[in-house]
């Protein structure tokens, strides 16, 4: 079975101050990337079965806004390990997956999410999306992989990074 992951760090958020990281909010552009990925992502058919998002208030902001856009009715799970975590967190967070879950969403942060996506591309992977994937995901920039196994062999078996969608980098 054919599964899809979707890798997406959060849309632009506001500076706000250093002790208040996870406190930082969307801005208004950040908000429009949503509305535009999330229309993308109708347009694709790519609904998530399950959206696994950081704690930080504009990673929670991102998922809502993208459902909101898209029209889905799906509730995230907030993943702690996705806001302080890295490569290994992402992974772990993905073996929860249940099996019978199509697609999946991991809303995160930079530098994990691209780091993320560019430790999954196997080769066969698009060349020209290894290559932006490894120099960084902008804001709302989203990787899709192929996985051809179960959700707990994600890291271990190979997968494809078919593209990266970038709404108003």
């Amino acid at each position: 079975m054919t599964r899809t992951l979707l890798l997406v760090r959060h849309a632009k958020a506001g500076h706000g101050d250093e002790s208040s990281d996870a406190k930082r909010s969307l801005t208004e552009l950040g908000y429009e990337q949503c509305r535009i990925l999330g229309r993308e992502l109708c347009s694709l058919k790519l609904e998530p079965d399950v959206a696994l998002v950081s704690t930080a208030r504009r990673a929670r902001q991102t998922y809502n806004a993208l459902a909101a856009a898209a029209s889905w009715d799906l509730d995230a799970t907030l993943v702690e390990p996705l806001y302080t975590g890295y490569v290994p967190e992402v992974l772990d967070a993905v073996h929860t997956v249940p099996d019978s879950a199509t697609v999946a969403m991991v809303v995160g942060h930079e530098p994990t999410m691209s780091a993320a996506a560019y430790s999954l591309a196997s080769t066969g992977s698009d060349p020209d999306t290894v290559t932006r994937v490894r120099r960084g995901m902008p804001t709302a920039g989203m990787a899709v992989i192929q996985v051809d196994g179960p959700w707990e062999s994600v890291g271990f078996e190979p997968t494809l990074l078919r593209w990266l969608l970038t709404p108003l980098a």
